[in-house]
């Protein structure tokens, strides 16, 4: 009887590793499939908003913002963020993610 309690406890372990795995794997796909996505978002703004002013305008609460982890939202920043979003209506980027890309430009 304990033979086959520790067979059955083996043969579950196998599976449940095996599930483990493979949601592993899907878990890191879709984690890597959306930081690609959120980078080549915020290069999009980089590039498209370079020169634009309201953008650059929002440097300095972008930064505040950046650096207070969302806490600090300045007026300039929320202009920004909805200047970008109205010009580039299907960017799935979070507001932090725009502001680090406000930084970059």
């Amino acid at each position: 009887m304990n033979r086959l309690r520790l067979l059955t406890a083996a043969a579950l372990l196998t599976c449940a590793s095996g599930a483990f795995a493979t949601s592993f794997i899907v878990t890191t796909d879709m984690t890597v499939d959306a930081t690609k996505a959120s980078s080549d978002g915020t290069t999009n703004v980089s590039n498209s908003f370079k020169d634009d002013k309201i953008v650059l305008e929002a440097r300095d609460d972008a930064a505040a913002f950046v650096a207070s982890r969302g806490e600090v939202r300045g007026a300039h920043l929320e202009a920004a963020l909805r200047h970008i979003r109205s010009k580039l209506p299907t960017l799935a980027a979070n507001d932090l993610q725009l502001a680090q890309a406000i930084l970059v430009i």
